[in-house]
């Protein structure tokens, strides 16, 4: 089979899933500023996917160190937008090469250390400066998170909190969605829940049955700030297994916004177990896995065509929800546009153009003010005939 370029993105290696899977993340996140384009091939040019993922480590962490000697050095000449360019380069680099290692690897640590100084030499030179934050969650094992505040914010500013499933970890969200919150003067605070070391209790962790908890505490977290209006915060939960944050979200109704899966994971799961226990054993139908509960704010559900899913599941699924949860919108991204393959790996750049701009709608739906809308922080100004992205949402 040859590379080629398919339904669902770009496929390096066609006997090789999971290796062409995260290389077209690296490809999607070109764009982003998490890689170039000619990096990614040149090093993939040297991997051997049928050597065990050994040539895979290897040519990701060289191009990683490559990026971080060339950061560290051109931040030494004074050079400060180069480097944090590099930085992120390096991360993304060096999440790469420890996608196929046990998380108690000694090789993998050393990897996961590296990654993250750069992450914190990255938002230190931020304007204003990023902070690593610690958020209490359960007994021996608190959050962290990096806080990017609001560029010249003098007012308390809308924030957008960056969760992602088991797994993924905080560090990505630099370079991934960083800018668009940014941009549109919000503040970000990307959280995972891997905690402040580099991933030797993945297990112990990612296995609890309650990690929905973690969301209630990320919010107790922000409305201790003083530079949070804490009647605009939103919460974007990323990847299929975000269901953990659909669950915290309908716990917590101090949430102004989310982009999650809604749950659709959670009940096609409960799908997939009742057709194969009795009734009696699968128990009754929930609410998206979110019994007796009911999302208090708007929902946004992005999908691609070409994911895990197929979309008429989806939106089966999707129908169900709305019962319940009548303000949820569903947006299936196509092939046709791109940002259709699992998670929006091949186009991110699509999805979080189209996400954040309904996180900045909602969030300055509710901004406090009635009447005619406002200019806000969000959107400093609009041209005329602006026009929602309502009308491609699903109904």
């Amino acid at each position: 089979m040859k590379i080629h370029y398919g339904p669902g993105g770009w496929v390096q290696w066609p006997d090789h899933e999971e290796f062409s899977i995260e290389f077209m993340r690296l490809l999607g996140a070109a764009q982003e500023g998490g890689s170039t384009v000619s990096e990614c091939f040149l090093a993939a040019s040297r991997i051997d996917p049928k050597d065990g993922g050994d040539s895979w480590c290897r040519e990701w962490i060289r191009m990683a160190n490559l990026s971080n000697e060339r950061a560290n050095a051109v931040f030494e000449r004074g050079h400060v937008l180069t480097a944090q360019s590099n930085w992120l380069r390096a991360i993304n680099y060096y999440q790469a090469s420890t996608f196929e290692f046990d998380a108690a690897d000694n090789k993998h640590q050393g990897v996961l250390r590296t990654m993250r100084t750069c992450a914190r030499r990255y938002i230190a030179h931020l304007r204003p400066a990023g902070e690593v934050v610690e958020i209490p969650w359960l007994e021996d094992h608190a959050l962290e998170g990096y806080f990017l505040p609001a560029p010249a914010a003098s007012d308390p500013a809308p924030v957008i909190v960056c969760m992602g499933e088991p797994g993924h970890r905080k560090e990505e969200y630099l370079f991934k969605v960083a800018r668009y919150a940014r941009d549109r003067g919000m503040s970000l605070l990307a959280v995972d829940l891997l905690g402040s070391g580099t991933g030797t209790k993945f297990d112990r962790v990612v296995g609890r049955p309650d990690l929905e908890t973690s969301v209630g505490h990320v919010m107790d977290y922000l409305t201790m700030r003083d530079d949070i209006d804490q009647h605009r915060i939103a919460i974007l939960g990323d990847g299929s297994g975000s269901s953990f944050v659909a669950r915290g979200i309908a716990f917590d109704d101090r949430f102004a916004a989310v982009v999650c899966d809604g749950g659709i994971w959670d009940m096609h799961e409960r799908a997939f177990l009742r057709e194969r226990l009795s009734q009696s054993c699968a128990g009754s139908e929930t609410n998206g896995g979110l019994p007796g509960r009911r999302f208090r704010c708007p929902v946004l559900i992005t999908m691609g065509e070409h994911g895990w899913l197929e979309p008429d599941h989806i939106a089966d699924l999707f129908e169900q929800l709305k019962i319940d949860h009548p303000d949820i919108s569903l947006k299936i991204f196509k092939s046709s546009e791109t940002a259709a393959a699992q998670g929006h790996r091949d186009n991110p750049t699509l999805a979080n153009e189209f996400i954040f701009d309904w996180l900045a709608d909602r969030l300055e739906s509710v901004s406090g003010l009635t009447g005619r809308r406002r200019k806000s922080l969000i959107f400093p100004s609009r041209p005329s005939g602006w026009l929602s992205q309502d009308d491609s949402l699903a109904e």
